[in-house]
């Protein structure tokens, strides 16, 4: 059983801490200070082949804190967050200000910006887990797969269960803390035949342990997917369409965020540079964020720069509505801070959904790609290049598994490609998407 973990009482120490951490700023010398501090406790269990792999409790917990004197900046941080390492920390942050260069973009956010709402989001919900319940269901998720007739072994599944508290402070008086949870249960399985070895998974995951998806449901889903790419083959070499699973198409929504994120943008190493206000998507496609929703993924009333988080439309109608900006890069770019320090929070589509049979049809002649590998993608100019496999589409079916090929393109034609979405929306992150068909890429197979 993991040690007791009582989030309010955990809550009121760190802020105890992060309170006496800014008073000491400012007695030693600082003009200005933040700190974030933070405690997470959780459980990890995986079994392989019906046996109990690996058993693991963890306890973490850290504190760090910002200094500014004038327009220098200081920083330090320690994994112990009691009161003699407090001191430490500042101290040493304070040191490194007085020996860094002045920043004029350098300081805390607005005071008038501070999050001052501070709503019940429902990210708290502490699982109490024993290790031997955790195995169990971690067992069974396993041997649902296992038993799925074709699965030739596994390489495990894995159940980890995990609550937190972090709290936030800064010398305009802001404290808030905000308590969440997350719980995952996962299974990779393995399938051969003739032409040789497959693997796939499956995973749930929710704040709310009660959302999960049965564990036996996952086994075996991860047992038919992995069973579908026995058999697979190299495609052929063309240009053709290209469907992206829901999974991977959110990855293509996160190099746009990190496209327009103010970071990339100032250091000019972004391909949408000075794209404000320019058509990025096709005029049905809009994108933005909901940081107040109730229960989701990425929920929360205040960014890392304590500002109130709001709602923001980053892709209105297809055209860039908004930079991902924190008060640090807004100034630097002479703007405003869009409460997004720490990245955006729940990105949602707004566009006309449909079947992903709807959505083959349409391609005709293409690839649907259910996995990516490598890491070939340019943020400064767009190109997109990764190893990739998938199903073979012909007449506007799924005919056969392919493997060992590669997709290649250019993000923003791609973004301007997009023929439609699917409503088979991947929930289980904080950006939810359905399929993506892009009208055009490369593919190089056979």
């Amino acid at each position: 059983m993991t040690q007791a973990f009582d989030a309010a009482d955990q809550q009121a120490l760190l802020e105890t801490r992060a309170e006496a951490a800014l008073a000491l700023a400012r007695r030693l010398g600082a003009d200005a200070c933040e700190v974030g501090a933070s405690v997470d406790q959780g459980i990890g269990v995986s079994v392989r082949e019906g046996d109990v792999e690996t058993v693991e409790l963890s306890r973490d917990q850290g504190i760090a804190v910002t200094v500014y004197v004038g327009q220098r900046k200081g920083s330090a941080s320690s994994s112990d967050a009691s009161e003699a390492s407090v001191r430490d920390v500042v101290e040493k942050a304070l040191a490194i200000a007085r020996y860094t260069g002045e920043d004029p973009a350098a300081g805390l956010a607005d005071a008038e910006l501070m999050a001052t709402r501070f709503p019940d989001l429902d990210v708290h919900h502490p699982w109490p887990l024993s290790t031997e319940e955790a195995i169990e269901l971690a067992l069974t998720c396993e041997s649902a797969g296992r038993g799925v007739e074709g699965i030739r072994s596994s390489e495990g599944a894995s159940l980890s269960s995990g609550e937190g508290v972090h709290v936030y402070a800064n010398s305009h008086g802001f404290l808030g803390g905000q308590r969440g949870s997350r719980h995952s249960l996962s299974c990779l399985l393995i399938a051969e035949d003739a032409s040789g070895m497959q693997r796939d998974y499956d995973y749930t995951t929710s704040r709310d342990p009660r959302a999960l998806r049965d564990p036996a449901a996952v086994g075996e889903s991860a047992a038919r997917r992995t069973l579908q790419r026995l058999g697979a083959v190299r495609p052929a070499t063309g240009r053709m369409p290209v469907l992206f699973d829901p999974s991977l198409a959110s990855g293509l929504v996160g190099h746009l965020m990190g496209a327009i994120a103010g970071g990339a943008l100032y250091r000019q190493s972004s391909f949408l540079c000075e794209r404000l206000n320019t058509m990025l998507f096709p005029d049905w496609f809009s994108l933005g964020e909901r940081p107040m929703e109730v229960g989701a993924m990425a929920s929360s009333p205040f960014d890392a720069d304590g500002v109130q988080t709001r709602d923001n439309v980053f892709i209105d109608q297809g055209r860039l509505a908004s930079y991902l900006l924190s008060a640090y890069s807004a100034r630097r770019l002479g703007m405003s801070t869009t409460g997004n320090a720490g990245g955006a929070r729940n990105l949602r589509i707004t566009a006309p959904l449909e079947s992903q049979e709807s959505l083959l049809a349409r391609m005709d002649r293409g690839v649907l790609v259910t996995e990516l590998m490598g890491q070939g993608v340019n943020g400064v100019t767009g190109d997109y290049s990764r190893g990739a496999a998938g199903f073979w589409v012909e007449n506007g079916r799924i005919q056969h598994p392919v493997e060992e090929f590669t997709i290649a393109g250019n993000l923003e034609t791609m973004f301007q490609g997009l023929v439609g979405i699917g409503d088979d929306i991947d929930t289980r992150g904080s950006i939810h998407t359905g399929s993506w068909l892009i009208d055009e890429m490369t593919v190089a197979g056979a």
